[in-house]
């Protein structure tokens, strides 16, 4: 079971709660376990290959909250058949989304348990033949207290929560090549290099110390520009997971790091950290805020959603997590944000009602795969 700590967005809650209830396209598969796994499989593999070429790409966004409390404990845990594990692997295959950026998944520098839990969606019908992650920020220790509490080396004092080194990371598997050669990783930028930065202050003096904003990185997670080589030409995936906006005091920290983090993708297509793609690409992930409802400093997500280069193919599709009622609440924190120059012909957030043949999907003998849902959009160059 995921440990769900450190993950709200706000203390809020969303007035209502919308269901994706379209029909899932021809090509995705119906299929559960069993027997079924084969028939699904191979439903798949056909309508795959009948759309290998097209300009179409289904892109998805998961926090799946699949982090561990130890390094190791995620990959033991889906060779063992974990339920969670069976159940994200289910809902990934019943989506099969033609790029998946995962959240919430403890790294390792083999990517073992990436492997195998790819693996695991390829048994359940949704083969994807790259995978690609960096070391995230989460754990990496300072050696300062970043958080001001007066003590060091706890999880708030690494460059982002986390009891170890790898904690809820990030990764994108793929059905086309990943232009490695190209990635470009920013999550070694200082919070104070990002241009008008929001340092928290007290009584005019930097919170909790100049010491820990000289070493404290922006990014939670990272920050990523990753090429993907579709067979129409390069496409672009701009991830990232943002931090918390809660969990501190009156100097709002978590606050202001949270809405530089989204600020950041802003900057970087303003060209401030170097030439960045005009076309083809697509902002996915999960911000950690909601534009209307729930804690944090909304402008920042606001001002990325109605950014004019960039497209919201979901503004209407209301929450994406499913959060304690009524605090923190149901809200929108995950995005899939398409550049203007494409064409969206569908999207959706993975939320079927309660007796749904779909709802099956949303758990494993009982375990829920996440608070979090699935957030896709079909985009077409």
């Amino acid at each position: 079971m995921h440990s769900g700590e450190h993950d709200h967005a706000g203390h809020g809650h969303a007035a209502r709660r919308q269901h994706d209830q379209r029909k899932p396209p021809p090509r995705l598969c119906r299929g559960a376990w069993g027997a079924a796994r084969l028939i699904c499989a191979t439903l798949v593999a056909a309508c795959l290959a009948s759309t290998a070429t097209a300009d179409t790409i289904r892109i998805a966004t998961f926090d799946t909250e699949f982090s561990r409390r130890g390094p190791g404990v995620l990959l033991r845990d889906i060779t063992r058949g974990d339920d969670q594990a069976q159940a994200v692997a289910a809902i990934a295959a019943h989506i099969a989304p033609d790029i998946l950026v995962l959240q919430g998944v403890d790294y390792d520098a083999d990517l073992l348990a990436l492997t195998a839990l790819r693996d695991l969606m390829a048994t359940a019908g949704m083969r994807y033949d790259q995978m690609f992650a960096l070391p995230p920020n989460t754990g990496v220790q300072t050696g300062v207290d970043l958080d001001g509490d007066g003590r060091l080396g706890g999880p708030a004092d690494a460059q982002g929560y986390g009891r170890f080194r790898g904690a809820d990371g990030m990764a994108i598997l793929s059905r086309w090549p990943i232009v490695t050669t190209d990635v470009r990783d920013f999550s070694d930028l200082l919070w104070r290099g990002l241009p008008d930065a929001q340092l928290p202050v007290v009584d005019g003096v930097p919170f909790p110390s100049a010491a820990a904003q000289a070493v404290q990185r922006l990014s939670s997670v990272g920050h990523w520009v990753v090429p993907i080589a579709h067979p129409s030409g390069a496409f672009h995936v701009l991830t990232f997971a943002a931090g918390p906006p809660v969990f501190d005091g009156p100097e709002d920290r978590n606050g202001l790091r949270n809405a530089d983090e989204i600020q950041f993708w802003r900057h970087y297509l303003d060209g401030a950290f170097g030439a960045a793609p005009t076309q083809r690409f697509a902002i996915v992930g999960n911000a950690n805020l909601d534009p209307g409802a729930g804690d944090g400093r909304r402008g920042a997500i606001q001002g990325l959603l109605y950014d004019p280069r960039l497209r919201d193919p979901l503004q209407d599709a209301g929450p994406t997590v499913d959060w304690q009622e009524p605090s923190p609440g149901d809200l929108r924190v995950s995005y899939v944000l398409p550049s203007r120059d494409v064409r969206v012909t569908d999207a959706g957030v993975f939320w079927p009602r309660a007796g749904t043949q779909d709802h099956g999907l949303m758990s494993y003998d009982g375990t829920a795969a996440s608070r979090h849902r699935l957030v896709w959009a079909d985009i077409n160059f």
